[in-house]
C-alpha cells in the first residue's frame, strides 16, 4: 500500500456537521482528501480545511459535477494516482472501512470496488424505503439485462484511475454512480462488491430524504439503464 497514490474524492453539500469525522476517520495509507464544496451554505469549507484536506468549489449542484470537478483537479497534477476512493461526506460510511475497499483492487487484481450496505450490516433506518427500493429495482434489471451481479448502487467505491479515465464519466446529477457501474460493465472491467456497515447519515439527504430527489434520482437511474440497454 506504501508504494500506491491513493485518492479520495468527498463531494459535500451543506455537511458541516460531519465532514471532519469523515476526513479524520479516512486511514493514512490515503495520499489526499479531495473536497468538493458543492455549493454549500454553512461552514462545510472551513471544517474540512481544518480537517486536512484539499478543498475546491463546484458552484453547479449535482453530485456529478462535484466529482467531476475532483477528477479535474486530479487529471490537472503531476503524478497521477493509481487508486481513486468516493465516499460521501455525511458520515453514513464507516471511512475506516476504505481499506477493505481498495483491498482487492491492491491484492487480487480487481479494477472495481463497490462497497455492498448490506441488510445485516445497516443501522435500522439508515436506508429509506425509497433507497431500499431503488436499489433493488435498478441492480435487478442490471442483472436481468446485462448479466451484472450488483446489488448495490453504493457510494462508497474505488476504482483504478486509468480504468476511471477510460469510463469518460459523464453524469452531473442523479445518475453517477450507476453510470459508473454500467460503463464498467460495457468494458468489462472486473469488480467485486465488499459488505460495508452503513448508518444513519447526519443531517438530511439531499436526495432521498425529500420527494422531488427521489423522483429525480430514480427517472436518472432508470434512464441510464434503459440507454444502455437499446445499445
Amino acid at each position: 500500500m506504501k508504494n500506491k497514490i491513493i485518492k479520495v474524492i468527498i463531494p459535500a453539500f451543506n455537511e458541516a456537521n460531519s465532514i471532519a469525522s469523515v476526513i479524520n476517520e479516512i486511514p493514512d495509507i490515503v495520499t489526499e482528501i479531495i473536497v468538493v464544496n458543492n455549493n454549500s451554505s454553512d461552514k462545510t469549507v472551513i471544517n474540512a480545511k481544518r480537517a486536512g484536506a484539499t478543498v475546491l468549489s463546484e458552484e453547479r449542484m449535482g453530485y456529478g459535477y462535484a466529482c467531476l470537478k475532483g477528477l479535474k483537479y486530479v487529471e490537472d497534477q503531476s503524478e497521477s494516482p493509481d487508486i481513486i476512493v468516493f465516499i460521501d461526506g455525511d458520515y453514513s460510511d464507516y471511512p475506516e472501512e476504505l481499506t477493505k475497499i481498495v483491498d482487492p483492487i491492491l491484492n487480487d487484481g480487481y479494477d472495481f470496488v463497490i462497497g455492498a450496505r448490506v441488510k445485516r450490516l445497516r443501522e435500522e433506518g439508515s436506508m429509506t424505503p425509497q433507497q431500499v427500493f431503488g436499489n433493488w429495482l435498478a441492480t435487478s434489471l442490471m442483472k436481468l439485462l446485462f448479466r451484472a451481479t450488483f446489488t448495490d448502487l453504493g457510494p462508497f467505491r474505488a476504482i483504478r484511475y486509468d480504468k476511471l479515465l477510460a469510463l469518460q464519466m459523464e453524469d452531473k446529477t442523479y445518475g453517477w454512480t450507476v453510470e459508473m457501474q454500467l460503463k464498467a460493465l460495457k468494458k468489462k472491467l472486473t469488480y467485486i462488491e465488499i459488505p460495508v456497515r452503513y448508518k444513519k447519515r447526519i443531517g438530511i439527504s439531499k436526495v432521498s430524504g425529500t420527494v422531488k430527489g427521489s423522483i429525480f434520482a430514480g427517472i436518472k437511474i432508470l434512464g441510464w439503464i434503459f440507454k444502455y440497454s437499446i445499445k
